[in-house]
């Protein structure tokens, strides 16, 4: 999605850089064998690699779709649909608030119970702003959408189902003639 006057890019909050660093770091601690490597990632190796990942971290939210990119090694990009978004949750909880950080969870259609948060954002700096805009861009979506199709293509597609539903019935007449 190329940028234009219609998209809104989120900006995230360097603060992220710590929080990935200590997240990561003690999830690696709670195993015995992730103890020595959460050392290294201590040491040095989690600041460097938050930085990086910070700096490829960006969410565009343009006029009919919501764009997510993250990632070092393995680039991992999302785009969802508005009219796709059923909600979106703000999550904040006590560590996420100490390192003045949130968490936006979507909810989208079209996916089972399990995967229903397919994408969450944490880190965007004023989360409830965005999620309002996020919001306000799907409700206009929906109420422009009637205006957006037109009426030309509405009637093209219904001559077309026209057209092919007449060839049906000739086919169901010439078969009873025939007895068949």
């Amino acid at each position: 999605m190329a940028p234009d006057d219609t998209t809104y890019r989120a900006q995230f909050n360097p603060l992220i850089k710590p929080f990935l660093v200590v997240k990561i770091g003690f999830t690696m601690a709670c195993t015995v064998i992730g103890i020595p490597l959460a050392i290294v990632w201590f040491l040095g190796v989690g600041r460097w690699w938050a930085r990086h990942y910070f700096d490829r971290l960006e969410c565009q939210l343009g006029p009919r779709s919501i764009r997510f990119r993250k990632g070092i090694l393995v680039t991992t990009e999302k785009t969802i649909p508005l009219e796709n978004i059923q909600d979106v949750t703000f999550v904040e909880g006590p560590i996420l608030r100490r390192f003045n950080l949130s968490t936006l969870k979507f909810e989208t259609a079209g996916h089972s119970a399990g995967q229903a948060s397919d994408m969450q954002l944490t880190g965007i700096i004023d989360a409830q702003a965005f999620r309002a805009r996020i919001l306000r861009a799907r409700e206009a979506l929906r109420h422009d959408a009637p205006k957006l199709q037109g009426n030309d293509a509405q009637l093209a597609v219904l001559q077309s189902i026209e057209a092919r539903l007449a060839q049906i019935a000739l086919l169901l007449e010439r078969q009873q003639e025939r007895g068949d």
